[in-house]
């Protein structure tokens, strides 16, 4: 009987193990207890090989809760900025899994990205040459997807090749970036939702703002991404920015969502950063740069 029960156990573990995407999960969080026990279970469906949680010393219990959902969490000083950390855990974590998954704690995958990235992961149904999977971000705020205003359905490297890809060393809109092979877009989206309350949102992203401000001055590199946008004078960009998602791109459609977030993420948040590179700018005149 004992012998039967060992078997079954050893057959159960194999087919676990052969069930498996070849796929590791790298996720970085500090007190992120609202949201990491979600992210961690909507990557159920794609059952990938390893899933790491990277805790900057968590004192909210996020941690344990990881831990307990089965990941392995690494503790690891903040390093200063967000790709600094994902780059550590890319050099220093034990990955084993060809394909690695860059993930935020407040975000998650639909039951039909996970189901489409394990068929193409698992079945062989990607090119050789392809190094990297894109996806579009869906953003939900007030609880509710984002569809209009021209911030949906733009495509983001987050699945890529192990070796092959890091993080770009800036402190905003850092991207994945390969140094081979093409991408692949994906048919499905991730979900960027975080439940946190409207004050938390504001002063997010005052840091965000001196850090994106910091990257305005720093090189044409940072402009370039941004198009035409830093050609128009301050502030009035911020007005014109707003006028164009919320109106032109039809952003109303989306109700009282869509009018907090563009006007909160595309007029007051891009008014803010203005402010923030007119106060670098006046401090490197007079001979001191850096953060408030």
């Amino acid at each position: 009987m004992s012998c039967l029960i060992l078997l079954t156990v050893w057959i159960r573990k194999k087919y676990w193990e052969i069930s498996m995407t070849d796929l590791a999960v790298i996720i970085l969080q500090k007190n992120e207890k609202l949201h990491i026990r979600r992210c961690l279970e909507r990557l159920t469906p794609l059952a990938p090989r390893q899933i790491f949680v990277v805790d900057c010393h968590s004192t909210d219990g996020s941690d344990k809760i990881a831990a307990e959902m089965g990941a392995t969490v690494v503790y690891h000083d903040w390093p200063g900025l967000h790709a600094k950390q994902f780059n550590w855990a890319l050099d220093h974590l034990p990955l084993a899994a060809t394909w690695i998954l860059r993930l935020d704690a407040d975000e998650y995958l639909y039951p039909e990205t996970c189901e489409e990235v394990k068929k193409l992961v698992a079945d062989g149904g990607l090119p050789p040459d392809v190094t990297s999977l894109s996806l579009s971000r869906a953003r939900v705020f007030c609880g509710r997807k984002i569809r209009f205003g021209g911030t949906a359905h733009i495509p983001m490297v987050r699945f890529f090749k192990r070796g092959v890809g890091r993080c770009q060393d800036r402190a905003m809109d850092e991207h994945i970036v390969t140094s081979e092979g093409r991408d692949w877009r994906l048919k499905g989206e991730f979900a960027d939702d975080n439940l946190n309350t409207m004050d938390w949102w504001r002063e997010k992203h005052r840091g965000y703002a001196q850090r994106e401000a910091v990257d305005a001055l720093a090189g044409e590199t940072f402009k370039a991404s941004k198009g035409l946008y830093y050609r128009f004078p301050p502030y009035l960009r911020a007005f014109a920015y707003f006028c164009l998602r919320y109106f032109v791109l039809l952003g109303f459609l989306d109700g009282y969502a869509g009018w907090m977030w563009h006007f909160w993420q595309g007029l007051w948040y891009r008014t803010l950063v203005d402010r923030e590179i007119g106060r670098l700018r006046k401090a490197r005149k007079g001979g001191t740069v850096g953060l408030a």
